[in-house]
């Protein structure tokens, strides 16, 4: 049953500023391009024929003007099926385009570069013709042969050698008729969606029902996304960034250089999400990649959802779908506290309630708890259940705080680390997620051993940290009182034996003036 969402702005390229589009044969240098404008390797580079596949918008700060700078895939004359897929979705950048970046080989003019030189005149008047790989004196010459393409502007640069950007960026700004500004606009927050799973598993069907349009390829070919896909969009008044990556498939499976990276590339996108949408497919259930996966995504501390994909296909039999999630709840146990979220991205149903689980989450890691209010509840979960005894007395926990959110880390204290049981451990995480709203999302504590006299525990945990600061400083006063005093004590003796020297050889010079008198 398909539903209303309440989705807006829907984009898989940010379209609030101007756009800038790199077109391009496969192996001009497209995407080392790209990666040199970003100054971080965002697009996969290889020597591969047809590596980039989808469009990869990224910010991009021209002058510290905001940009949207887009990296697409080759063009070829001679295609398959997914060849003139990569080929229209990168054309269709055009239109949209405030200015478009068509990169052409300095050494070597082909078929295919003609055909797009002929696609894209009648865009002229914002393209540039970015002549790549001059990377020498020797190639410059070489440059002049296209002045007679018809085109009005043309630079030579070197991606690989970082030659002739600012030439370029020069170029760019007069286009977009921008000026340099002095510092750099802040970067509005937003909630980051990461959507991963085993290839086939719908995640480029989600991203594309999500943002209305087909930002990724949708192929039965595994392994068809290669780059991690953005698309943006609006939920309850909440700005979502969107990020669709490779299908991760064991290491014996991965056979191309390509998709090795692709898969690397998508396991760092764990660390630019906030929360990610672990795709299964629910007639397949939980397999060991995906718990391989999922151990990543906790121990990094992001909120993760367990997408049950493809409901549609189940048979229709009473209970199915609680079966396989009560059997997933008993194959990964790690995974208890989180929400499990049953969909059909075809059949577009169970939408809604998955972005509210997400935005759930985010509000979850964004929480803070009171550092004397977790003391509170501490002191009486520690009441109720008391920390096992070890060979040397009773394992305590002292005190604790929460260290930071999102993720989220809380740091206790404890007379001893060693052997410290990580029952009770699991015992204090627990109370932690139910009793502070902490429920759906990874929660780590870290121990810390403290040393002091045990006389002052029944202080608290915050007044016997003042007690033993006030005794040491009252030690410390109490020695230099000491010192001065003995300082002092010497001074006035030295001082009463000079006046009485002094005043005896006052007596005896007055002896001698008056004969002894």
């Amino acid at each position: 049953m398909r539903e209303e969402l309440e989705i807006r702005n829907k984009a898989d390229i940010d379209t609030r500023y101007p756009i800038i589009s790199i077109i391009g044969r496969p192996n001009v240098g497209k995407s080392t391009l790209f990666n040199r404008f970003l100054g971080k390797r965002v697009a996969i580079t290889d020597p591969t024929s047809g590596v980039t596949r989808d469009p990869i918008p990224s910010r991009y700060l021209l002058g510290n003007n905001v940009v949207t700078l887009v990296d697409s895939g080759g063009v070829k004359i001679e295609e398959d099926e997914l060849d003139r897929l990569v080929g229209e979705k990168a054309l269709s950048l055009c239109p949209i385009s405030n200015l478009i970046l068509l990169v052409l080989d300095c050494t070597d003019v082909t078929g295919e570069d003609m055909m797009l030189l002929e696609r894209l005149r009648v865009y002229s008047d914002k393209v540039i013709l970015v002549v790549n790989k001059v990377d020498d004196e020797k190639r410059k010459d070489l440059v002049w042969e296209f002045y007679g393409y018809g085109y009005q502007r043309i630079v030579p640069v070197s991606a690989s050698h970082g030659l002739g950007f600012e030439e370029l960026e020069e170029t760019m700004l007069g286009m977009l008729d921008l000026e340099v500004r002095d510092e750099e606009p802040e970067e509005e927050e937003d909630l980051k969606i990461a959507i991963m799973g085993k290839p086939n598993t719908g995640k480029s069907t989600l991203m594309n029902l999500l943002t209305g349009r087909d930002v990724s390829i949708v192929s039965d070919i595994a392994g068809t996304t290669r780059d991690v896909m953005r698309g943006t969009i609006e939920y309850r008044n909440t700005a979502i960034t969107l990020l669709d990556t490779a299908g991760i498939r064991r290491k014996s499976k991965v056979e191309e250089d390509v998709e090795y990276y692709s898969v690397n590339r998508a396991i760092k996108t764990i660390d630019d999400a906030d929360v990610v949408l672990l795709m299964i497919d629910v007639k397949e259930g939980l397999a060991e990649q995906d718990k391989k996966i999922a151990d990543l995504i906790v121990r990094r501390g992001k909120g993760i959802v367990l997408v049950l994909n493809k409901i549609d296909l189940l048979s229709g039999v009473a209970n199915e779908l609680e079966a396989i999630k009560d059997r997933i709840r008993f194959l990964f146990p790690i995974l208890s506290f989180a929400p499990i979220v049953p969909i059909s991205a075809a059949k577009e149903s169970g939408i809604r309630k998955l972005l509210d689980t997400a935005i759930k989450l985010k509000k979850e890691l964004d929480s803070r708890v009171d550092t004397s209010a977790f003391n509170d509840a501490l002191r009486q979960w520690c009441e109720k259940h008391e920390a096992p005894r070890g060979k040397d007395g009773h394992y305590k926990v002292l005190y604790g705080t929460q260290v930071s959110s999102a993720p989220v880390r809380f740091l206790l204290f404890v007379n001893r680390i060693k052997g410290f049981p990580e029952t009770y451990v699991s015992y204090i995480k627990n109370m932690i997620q139910s009793t502070f709203g902490f429920k759906d999302i990874p929660v780590e504590i870290s121990l810390r051993e403290r040393r002091r006299n045990p006389s002052l525990y029944k202080n608290g945990p915050g007044k016997d940290e003042l007690e033993v600061k006030r005794l040491m400083n009252e030690g410390k006063e109490k020695k230099r009182k000491e010192a001065k005093g003995n300082r002092g004590s010497v001074g006035n003796k030295a001082k009463v034996d000079k006046a009485r020297k002094k005043a005896e050889k006052v007596v005896r010079e007055k002896k001698t003036k008056t004969g002894g008198r």
